[in-house]
Parts: C-alpha cells; structure tokens; sequence
C-alpha cells in the first residue's frame, strides 16, 4: 500500500490534467470550495472505479496484464481525445460569451443633425446567470470516467495476480 500511496500521490500532482479543469471550471462557474470538492470526488471516484473496472474485464477477458495493456493504451488516447474536445467546447463557449457581452459605442446621427453616442453589448436575453454551462460537471465527470487511471490499472491486476482480490481492492482504496 506505500506504493500505491506514492504512486496515487504523484500521479496527481505530476498530471495537471488530474486538477487544472477543476480549478478553471471552479473559476469560471463560481463555485463554491463546497462544490468544487464534491464535484472533484466524484470525479475522483468514477477514475478509480472506472480503473477498477477495466482492471477486472482485464484479468476476466485478457488472463492478465500483458495481453490487456495494449487495449488500454487505445482507451488512454481516446479519453485523452475526449478531454482535449471537452476543453475546445469550453473555450469556444467561453470565447463566444466574451465577445456578445463587449461593450461598444455606435454614435448615431439624426435627421436634424444632432449626434450622441450609444454603448452597448450584443448581449441578448441576459438572466444575470453568471457560471459556466450546466452540463460541465457531468461533462468532466464523464472524461474521468472514460479515462481512468493509467498507473493503477497494472497496479491493480498484479495485485489481483499475486496476491487476490482483496490487495487489488485495497490498492483501489488507497487510490
């Protein structure tokens, strides 16, 4: 379990991607440290769960790591796609927001010759709704799921092989 310990712990830090989108989408939805905490556990639990799972389809249909890994290593690029779409959305989203709220000036001159300036923002049907879209939090939820935990998967099937069950499930307790 120190290995797993020191693997869960440097995997996380070492990999932005494990808390960047976290702290940027707690940025720009507003949300709470509350929020931010749940969301990320829970994001947290479908990485290990999903790790969990693939490593069990991996023992079940693959009898073991060799055979399975190079199926994993297909996942892991596709999650990495997903993740990389998710955040292109976001961005276009984000851009697009930017620029219907810029405030400008249009001077407009009437019939008579008198002229004043109008600001404005293109703007349109603001409710004064001011985080990011709702659909965010599952939308990470899903890239977390979808792409599991890299150094865990083995993990979890050696210790499956050598020493059962109950070691691979105090690996994914640790993680």
């Amino acid at each position: 379990s120190g290995a797993a310990v020191s693997v869960a712990f440097l995997h996380t830090v070492a990999g932005p991607d494990h808390y960047l989108p976290f702290v940027a989408m707690a940025r720009a939805g507003s949300w709470s440290r509350a929020k931010t905490l749940w969301i990320t556990a829970l994001c947290g639990f479908g990485h290990v769960g999903s790790s969990l799972l693939l490593a069990v389809i991996g023992v079940a249909l693959f009898r073991g790591a060799d055979h399975f890994m190079h199926f994993e290593g297909l996942r892991g690029d596709l999650a990495a796609w997903g993740l990389i779409g998710f955040g292109l959305l976001y961005g276009r989203w984000g851009l697009r927001r930017a620029r219907q709220s810029h405030v400008h000036t249009h001077r407009h001159v009437h019939a008579d010759g008198t002229a004043h300036d109008h600001r404005h923002a293109h703007e349109h049907g603001h409710v004064h709704r001011h985080e990011g879209p709702g659909f965010a939090p599952w939308a990470l939820f899903v890239v977390f799921f979808l792409g599991p935990c890299e150094p865990l998967i083995p993990m979890l099937i050696y210790a499956s092989e050598q020493a059962g069950t109950g070691a691979a499930l105090g690996v994914a307790a640790v993680f």
